[in-house]
């Protein structure tokens, strides 16, 4: 009963998408803005840019590690979401393949551009456990392998 209630199975996980290029570009703002801030902090002490400095550094590095760190899965249990790089924070969630409704993509000429997708693996009973996630590269792809798996899984009687 015990591993019927785990996230992670005993078969192997497939991954499917991680977070896209575009997922950056907030990272790339905040380098820009803490390059004006170190100069400011230049000028009034070279002890208050060491401060500014390592601030920047490691408020940069956590979050590009925060975006790296997002991977969608799937397993023989369900689809999941790794996500986290402190130990308080880092964790799984996700939906079984018996309470999937659907997966999704947002279409969009930006998506279609930039290859960055919204997808959304819906939950049958309630919106609190479906998984939404921004920016995902392969997004398209990832919701194509999802709903072809969860067909095979109903059409095979594995669902029940």
């Amino acid at each position: 009963m015990e591993h019927d209630n785990s996230p992670i199975s005993q078969g192997h996980a497939v991954p499917l998408c991680h977070k896209a290029w575009t997922a950056y570009i907030s990272c790339v703002l905040l380098v820009v803005i803490m390059i004006f801030v170190l100069r400011l902090a230049f000028n009034y002490s070279e002890l208050a840019a060491a401060g500014v400095l390592a601030v920047s550094t490691l408020l940069i590095g956590y979050r590009i590690l925060l975006i790296r760190s997002v991977q969608l899965y799937y397993d023989d249990v369900g689809v999941w979401v790794y996500s986290g790089i402190l130990p308080w924070q880092r964790g799984v969630r996700g939906v079984k393949w018996r309470d999937m409704d659907e997966a999704t993509y947002v279409t969009g000429f930006w998506s279609w551009l930039l290859r960055s997708y919204t997808v959304r693996v819906g939950h049958r009973f309630t919106r609190e456990g479906e998984i939404l996630l921004t920016k995902m590269a392969r997004g398209k792809q990832a919701v194509t392998i999802l709903n072809e798996r969860h067909q095979q899984l109903i059409r095979s009687g594995r669902l029940a």
